[in-house]
């Protein structure tokens, strides 16, 4: 019997498609995603791979799978994304003839191009060995059990198969957190997962020689007004655990208050962002599905 899953955090999902519902809402943090996956590509480009098949998952509206196309021009393309709303945005950008055709449904993509799926990325719609490249960026934290998703991807994979994904780490948001926490004991920001148990979640969904990093980027403002437009742009809280009602006048002023405390001596606020960098490989199996060892022979090389 399997192990049960691990729950990074009660995340509804439900709420996290409507919360991707609208992504004119999402459109002011874009130039974050961008510079996470410009950082992620200068990182891939370090590992020569020639993939045939990509997916994207979490694909959003899609900004990265024309990167691919254009990366990789014979490789076939695939965004996966939980949110219609957002597939919808991303099948847009696309030439016309590719259009909104089978945009729920299509489970056999084509050779080549691109193809947009509406899944769970820890329930994908493809078989066993279906791409070289799993792509995911700042997805992962949106997901309430990351290993089981690990498995996911794994599963997809073909051996010798990358995996690459960046997420949001414990230090993302903190000052928000502090603000919030002289209001109530509520979470009102996901508590993100850190990068060790990252690690330990990949090697034990099979993955071989993970690499993981983090940098922390911090963004400055001069309004609260600015921050908060900002942070409800990233995304907004999935929590079933969240408060429910609305929050106060003088309540929500006192969260207003306690971040102007933060401002720092050049009278800036800041935003923290821990930013989490993953890659692995998936390996050769070892034994077979019946438990018998895998003993591979290579041939000596002629002198």
């Amino acid at each position: 019997m399997a192990a049960p899953s691990e729950l990074s955090a009660p995340i509804d999902l439900a709420r996290v498609r409507r919360l991707f519902a609208r992504p004119e809402r999402l459109a002011l943090a874009d130039f974050l995603r961008r510079e996470i996956a410009s950082r992620m590509h200068e990182r891939l480009e370090l590992v020569k791979v020639q993939p045939q098949r990509v997916l994207d998952a979490g694909c959003g509206t899609g900004a990265d799978l024309a990167v691919f196309q254009q990366r990789y021009g014979a490789a076939q393309v695939v965004g996966v994304d939980a949110a219609p709303a957002m597939l919808a945005a991303a099948a847009a950008q696309r030439p016309a003839a590719g259009g909104l055709s089978g945009l729920l449904g299509k489970l056999m993509p084509r050779k080549t191009g691109t193809d947009l799926v509406c899944a769970d990325f820890a329930q994908l719609p493809f078989g066993v060995n279906s791409f070289d490249l799993v792509w995911s960026n700042l997805a992962l934290h949106w997901h309430p059990q990351p290993d089981q998703v690990f498995a996911e991807w794994r599963r997809v994979l073909r051996v010798d198969g990358l995996l690459m994904f960046s997420t949001f780490g414990p230090d993302t948001f903190k000052q928000l957190r502090a603000a919030f926490a002289t209001l109530d004991q509520h979470a009102h920001t996901l508590p993100f997962v850190d990068m060790h148990d990252f690690g330990d979640q990949l090697v034990a969904a099979g993955f071989t020689t993970p690499v993981m990093d983090m940098e922390v980027i911090t963004l400055t403002y001069d309004t609260v007004d600015a921050l908060l437009a900002d942070v409800r742009a990233f995304g907004g809280n999935p929590l079933a655990t969240r408060r429910r009602g609305l929050i106060g006048r003088a309540a929500w002023q006192r969260v207003r208050a306690a971040l102007e405390a933060q401002r720092r001596p050049d009278g800036s606020l800041a935003l923290s962002l821990e930013v989490i960098y993953g890659h692995a490989f998936r390996p050769a199996p070892r034994v077979t599905q019946d438990g018998e060892a895998i003993i591979r022979f290579m041939p000596r090389k002629q002198a």
